[in-house]
């Protein structure tokens, strides 16, 4: 039966050289039936092991034959490529990969195949991907019909990790000149503060008698007394916007003590002691239980306090009240400020720690990005409710420094007995 087909195969320019299966079932012809099936056998397990690799490697593979025509694609590359197979197979592989010269591949001799190297391409479908591709020669049989290897890897991790690398770096850049120019900004303030306060003692030492000297003067003095004022307001405030600034751009890292977080808070009040009184801003504190210390930073945490409370003070500009709750949970020390001002409406609450954003005339839209900086640095949180026309309310929740454990509620007897 082997003898017919044999002489029944086709010669000539036929696809498959006809050499090969000739060979082929002369050796079958040697193979009594039962080594004949044994052979098959093996041969189906080693494709089925060979199946199975090829399926569950990440890499993607495909087999193009000399007429640049695809015959194998394992699942990997399926799902890189966003094809079928059943419906890939034996088309044009440059259907499915156009960025590759697959003609030119196939027509380098034996001796250029060294130039080959890695190449990278680009696709947008079915997802915006980075692969890497490498091509090797193949020859499916022994006749040594020419083809391509292709194996493919998915790099868009690696490209992308590499543009955060450099926006850091370029971000990096910009925070050092911006640093450095807040720095020089920084030391004629500081000049221009000296001297308006040397002004303003000036001002105060002309005594009463040579002010009725001069007629009108009185007046003149009071209204260069009020442009000095308003000068010495707006130059602390330019710098105080400078420090949010530094603090924003180049946070350092927190120097941890164990510190009542009650006591901070009423240092950070007094600062504010005169501007509460200014404003007609009651303020409350609700502090139900005694607190554990608590590692935290305090000048850092002191700011953050400092941050929160002005924002209060600004979203409640005719007055109102400001409540500020303590409390304790199974992890965290939780300070809640509570505003009664104008609140936050949805499309803005999202954008809030973004830095320069802000909905106030004199805001620098820094002082709550530092406040989140300064709680993440602790290992806390920072959570915000807000409702327009009802107010806001921040909560910096801090971790203890020996977290409790929750104990669960014992099982009453007639749960525990189930025999």
């Amino acid at each position: 039966m082997c003898e017919k087909q044999r002489q029944g195969l086709p010669r000539g320019d036929d696809a498959m050289k006809s050499g090969f299966f000739d060979k082929l079932v002369d050796r079958l012809d040697r193979l009594d039936p039962e080594s004949l099936q044994t052979q098959f056998l093996r041969l189906a397990s080693e494709r089925g092991v060979l199946e199975t690799i090829f399926q569950s490697i990440q890499e993607g593979i495909l087999v193009v034959d000399g007429r640049a025509h695809l015959t194998y694609a394992n699942h990997a590359a399926e799902q890189m490529l966003g094809i079928s197979v059943d419906s890939a197979l034996g088309r044009p592989v440059f259907r499915t990969l156009r960025e590759i010269d697959w003609n030119r591949l196939l027509d380098l001799d034996e001796g250029e195949w060294s130039r080959v190297v890695t190449s990278e391409i680009e696709i947008t479908y079915p997802e915006h991907r980075f692969l890497s591709f490498y091509v090797v020669p193949f020859s499916p049989d022994a006749e040594g019909d020419k083809g391509l290897l292709v194996i493919l890897r998915d790099i868009t991790r690696e490209r992308q990790e590499e543009v955060t690398v450099l926006e850091s770096e370029r971000f990096n850049a910009v925070k050092l000149l911006a640093a450095g120019v807040a720095h020089e900004i920084g030391n004629p303030l500081n000049a221009l503060t000296i001297h308006l306060q040397l002004m303003g003692l000036e001002l105060g030492a002309i005594t009463e008698e040579a002010r009725e000297q001069a007629p009108g003067l009185m007046e003149d003095l009071k209204a260069l007394d009020g442009l000095v004022s308003v000068a010495r307001d707006e130059v602390g405030r330019l710098d105080a916007i400078i420090t949010q600034f530094l603090h924003a751009i180049r946070p350092a890292k927190p120097k941890l003590a164990l510190e009542r977080v009650d006591t901070v808070l009423e240092e950070t009040l007094r600062l504010l002691r005169q501007e509460i009184e200014n404003r007609h801003i009651e303020v409350a504190i609700d502090c139900p239980q005694p607190l554990p210390r608590i590692h935290l930073d305090r000048d850092q945490v002191k700011q953050a306090f400092f941050n929160v409370i002005k924002n209060a003070f600004q979203a409640m500009p005719d007055g109102g009240a400001l409540s500020i709750g303590l409390f304790l949970t199974d992890e965290f020390l939780g300070v809640a400020f509570r505003d009664t001002g104008e609140g936050i409406d949805s499309d803005v609450l999202g954008r809030i720690f973004e830095p320069y954003h802000t909905t106030k005339a004199k805001g620098s839209g820094l002082g709550l990005m530092v406040v989140q900086r300064i709680v993440q640095e602790h290992g806390g949180q920072l959570e915000v409710a807000s409702k327009p026309g009802e107010g806001s309310v921040f909560t910096l929740l801090l971790p203890l420094a020996e977290r409790r454990v929750r104990l669960l509620n014992a099982p009453r007897d007639g749960a525990r007995r189930t025999s």
